[in-house]
């Protein structure tokens, strides 16, 4: 059973950097996909960004130039760097880790969360 384990959450100024860390357990390579969702008081939970095994990137147009996910799998961690961080980036982030069923992308493990404030 992977377990994550989200970090580097916190308080910021308006167009301030943060780095959010997930640390996971060692998995077999296959076809995984890691992402990185956020999810604001009242509102639903939505995806920010994705990589994929062959290192390829997916993010949410709203942080698209401003964020960027990496893995390194040597430390068996997940990070997303946030820069020119905006009031509307509040939110408690989470890391998750899904499988390809055949069909779709399946995020089934996910972390505690880490909160990031931007105020």
């Amino acid at each position: 059973h992977v377990q994550l384990v989200e970090s580097g959450g916190g308080l910021v100024q308006p167009g301030g950097s943060l780095r959010l860390s997930c640390a996971f357990d060692a998995y077999t390579p296959a076809n995984v996909r890691m992402g990185w969702f956020r999810q604001a008081p009242g509102k639903e939970r939505e995806g920010v960004a994705a990589i994929d095994t062959d290192g390829s990137t997916i993010y949410a147009d709203s942080v698209k130039g401003r964020f960027t996910i990496s893995q390194d799998n040597a430390k068996n961690t997940l990070y997303l760097q946030l820069n020119s961080l905006k009031t509307e980036d509040t939110a408690m982030y989470y890391c998750a880790k899904a499988d390809w069923d055949g069909y779709s992308w399946y995020f089934h493990t996910w972390g505690q969360g880490t909160q990031v404030t931007v105020s």
